[in-house]
């Protein structure tokens, strides 16, 4: 069976229907899901000076949920429902908030903000921000690198994937070798660099779900520069 049938085969069965589709409960040892890995709902986390953690990652998954809770990206939170998340650290989205607004700041929480307001100028940011969080996550199944790194040599159409937003990225793989994997995924953004999977931070499991470490965020559409 092709690779991209493999991970169909998981995709098909938990599609979008308002959300993405619940999983039957699985026996896990360590985090339950990856909000708890990423510290969604702690209040004792906060914006810190290291630049390679997931905070304004996570701060954007809760000011999503605390304005919408009802909203798909709360599924992170349920460690029963298969999924793969693509995760931007924190450097990544001062890279976003530098090409949004042509100014590179440091301080997380200035980031976070400079962000938030660029959403704004697109719509709702609540909603922006929303779309932005969805396109990191591939519904259906929890998808190891491994499995990517297979999908070396395979067709394009075999290597695009529909993420929780009904967007598509397409996985380009250059080295499939597991000590210097060189994995580009290409979003929607054609005038913007694409991320690379970050080899330090890949499989990280949790429950039914796993994430991957990315160095840029995936852009769902062609952004404005600043």
């Amino acid at each position: 069976m092709g690779m991209r049938k493999t991970i169909a085969g998981f995709t098909a069965a938990a599609a979008l229907a308002g959300g993405l589709a619940l999983a039957a409960p699985a026996q896990a040892a360590g985090p339950s899901s990856l909000a708890e890995v990423l510290g969604v709902g702690n209040n004792s986390l906060g914006f810190d000076s290291n630049a390679y953690d997931f905070d304004i990652l996570r701060e954007a998954a809760e000011a999503v949920l605390a304005a919408k809770p009802t909203s798909p990206v709360g599924l992170l939170a349920n460690g029963n429902v298969p999924l793969t998340a693509f995760i931007p650290n924190d450097r990544a989205f001062a890279v976003l908030e530098y090409s949004l607004t042509g100014t590179w700041e440091r301080n997380e929480a200035k980031v976070f903000s400079g962000i938030v307001a660029a959403a704004g100028t697109l719509g709702n940011p609540i909603d922006v921000i929303e779309q932005v969080l969805l396109y990191h996550v591939l519904p259906g199944a929890a998808v190891e690198s491994g499995t990517v790194l297979g999908l070396k040599g395979a067709s394009k159409a075999d290597r695009t994937f529909t993420m929780a937003n009904q967007g598509t990225i397409t996985i380009n793989v250059y080295s499939s070798n597991p000590r210097w994997p060189f994995v580009v995924i290409a979003d929607q953004d054609p005038n913007a660099l694409n991320p690379t999977l970050v080899q330090s931070k890949l499989d990280i499991k949790a429950g039914k779900q796993i994430a991957h470490g990315i160095s840029l965020v995936l852009r769902p559409l062609d952004l404005p520069r600043g």
